[in-house]
């Protein structure tokens, strides 16, 4: 298939194209985002549909940090993966991170506001 043809076109036009198994593990780490991304959504519907002894404010908010994450991560997954398979063609250095401190303090306020909750349940 040729480069003009694959989208994005602003990854697959640039540099060649590196062995499979970069590609490949790039591809991967894109799933598993995506597979973080459908836990925190299920976890997120989960804490508002159950009849947890949490307080409903606090419940709520927590639930809506992590249904908001769950929305948000494909998205930085995708720009994650682009990222990751320009640097790859253009056999530069992969790129830093840049989605896993928005992860760390969603799911750490997501825990401290259902601590908060069952606290003062």
């Amino acid at each position: 298939m040729s480069d003009e043809r694959r989208f994005p076109r602003w990854v697959y036009g640039t540099g060649t194209d590196p062995d499979a198994r970069f590609s490949l593990a790039n591809e991967r780490t894109f799933l598993a985002w995506i597979r973080t991304s459908l836990a925190l959504l299920a976890g997120g519907v989960a804490l508002e549909a159950l009849a947890l002894p949490v307080q409903p404010d606090l419940r709520f908010a927590a639930a809506l940090v992590l249904v908001a994450l769950g929305v948000l991560a494909p998205a930085l997954a995708w720009l994650g993966w682009a990222r990751a398979e320009r640097a790859v063609r253009l056999g530069t250095s992969l790129p830093a991170p840049s989605a896993f401190g928005l992860l760390v303090i969603g799911v750490v306020v997501a825990g401290v506001l259902v601590l908060a909750g069952l606290a003062t349940a």
